[in-house]
């Protein structure tokens, strides 16, 4: 490994080798090679002088690509697709003068980039199944365990530590109905010409009209799609990435959701992600347990989400049948927006499947606000004895403020329901049991429950081949 110049921490640190694959030069380049064959193939099916032996050649080349080659006749020819047709060219000498015949450049960039589009999605999607999973395992594990709940970051009514991830869960589920919608529209460019008017093959076939919608067919089936667009310019459109993008931009917001409250909550010490035996939290305080997994997480996730507006610009500006001021932009944000999602997603599994739960801190903590979260039941029990409601109210109110002032001037314990019990107005009511806190919070467990069955079960079904294969570790 060369030291000497900048490489890209998504490839070296983060993301997976399989999405990087997916947009290597490799893979590209044999793609369009893939893509000359199948259109030369189509052609000869369809009648034009083009021999077996002569796809053959190229089908016997599809994988040997001399890069170096290539960079040279780049160099010279300031062109990127004719300096690979000429490198093809040099290992094919029969065929050579066939390859990328009646196409357009964007035959084999934009469909190739389809093809690594639809690979990337179908990554991703499985990636969101594991993790969807090892939430709802989490979940249900603690379906019953009450925890303090939050509004505005500030104490409010108990939930439980399980229906809390099922909202990080069903974040992830709207995530998946998406890609999955992605999948299901994405087409094939096709075999569209230079504006999208097919001139050139309509030329090539003598002016028949029926060939030429074949050619289209045949092409895009062959590369495993089952329909095209249905017009294009030189360019499908560029609204295909704006959407993509944005899918995975709602990947990286639930990411950074989650990440975000398991960062609060460990700050609590009532959740932590997993720890190495031998990490280190920092180099100089040697106690610190930082939760740098899920740091990083939503440090990933904010650099996927701010690359969905390369794509939404790059959209607007597509003047007329197209320009080329997209293409080193979406050299950028397309691969690099999955492979920050890919890493985003391994880390969110990593984390899920080691979460410690500290139940007597969670206790704690949510002990020490349940006397304020009691009062509502409190109130309505004593008016059902009696009492007048706007009275006792303020009866509570001041006994409230009395308490908080224990809390946090003095740093005492909450002593309202002690003093409720003192105060003539509640002699009424039963306060004994009012500090349990499976009293409040209600249908959480069986929400949890339901969840899974309703929502969980089919995705673990329909996706039982991803969720007993085997999943890849972070790098770092």
């Amino acid at each position: 490994m060369s030291h000497d110049t900048y490489e890209n921490p998504l490839i070296t640190r983060y993301a997976s080798a399989e999405m990087s694959s997916i947009w290597s030069a490799q893979t590209k380049h044999s793609t369009w090679r893939q893509l000359w064959v199948a259109l030369a193939e189509s052609e000869r099916e369809l009648g034009l002088a083009i021999s077996v032996d002569q796809v053959n050649e190229l089908r016997s080349h599809i994988d040997d690509i001399d890069f170096d080659a290539a960079a040279k006749y780049e160099k010279e020819l300031r062109h990127d697709v004719m300096a690979h047709v000429h490198a093809y060219r040099d290992q094919c000498p029969s065929a050579g003068g066939l390859i990328h015949l009646g196409a357009t450049s964007c035959y084999v960039t934009d469909n190739s980039e389809l093809l690594q589009i639809r690979s990337s999605l179908q990554l991703v999607r499985d990636r969101l199944v594991r993790v969807i999973d090892r939430l709802a395992t989490f979940a249900e594990e603690y379906r019953d365990l009450p925890c303090l709940g939050f509004t505005h970051l500030q104490p409010a009514q108990p939930t439980t530590v399980g229906k809390r991830a099922t909202l990080w869960c069903h974040d992830l589920v709207l995530d998946l109905e998406e890609i999955e919608h992605r999948l299901t529209t994405l087409k094939f460019r096709g075999v569209k010409g230079t504006t999208g008017t097919q001139a050139s093959f309509l030329s090539l076939f003598d002016g028949d009209h029926g060939k030429v919608e074949q050619l289209d067919r045949l092409v895009t089936e062959k590369m495993g799609f089952t329909a095209s667009y249905p017009v294009t310019g030189q360019t499908y459109s560029r609204k295909v990435d704006s959407q993509v993008l944005a899918a995975l931009s709602g990947i990286g917001q639930s990411c950074h959701k989650a990440g975000s409250d398991l960062r609060l909550l460990q700050n609590r010490k009532e959740i932590e992600e997993p720890y190495g035996a031998k990490q280190i939290g920092s180099s100089a305080m040697a106690y610190k347990r930082n939760p740098m997994r899920a740091e990083r997480m939503c440090s990933l996730a904010r650099f996927a989400m701010s690359l969905t507006a390369n794509a939404d610009h790059t959209m607007a500006t597509q003047w007329m049948e197209r320009t080329l001021d997209d293409s080193a932009n979406r050299r950028l944000s397309l691969p690099q927006s999955f492979l920050a999602i890919d890493a985003c997603l391994l880390i969110y599994a990593n984390v899920t499947s080691g979460l410690v739960v500290n139940p007597k801190v969670i206790e704690k903590n949510l002990m020490e606000e349940l006397p304020f979260m009691a009062t509502e039941e409190i109130l309505m029990a004593a008016v059902q004895a009696g009492g007048d409601r706007q009275e006792l109210h303020e009866v509570i109110r001041q006994h409230s403020v009395y308490a908080a002032a224990e809390v946090k001037q003095h740093g005492r314990p909450n002593d309202l329901i002690d003093r409720l019990k003192t105060d003539d107005a509640f002699t009424s009511v039963d306060l004994s049991d009012t500090l349990n806190p499976s009293r409040y919070i209600g249908r959480a467990p069986e929400q949890v429950d339901a969840f899974i069955a309703e929502v969980i079960s089919p995705i673990r079904e329909r996706y039982e081949n991803v969720l007993t294969s085997t999943d890849v570790d972070l790098k770092v």
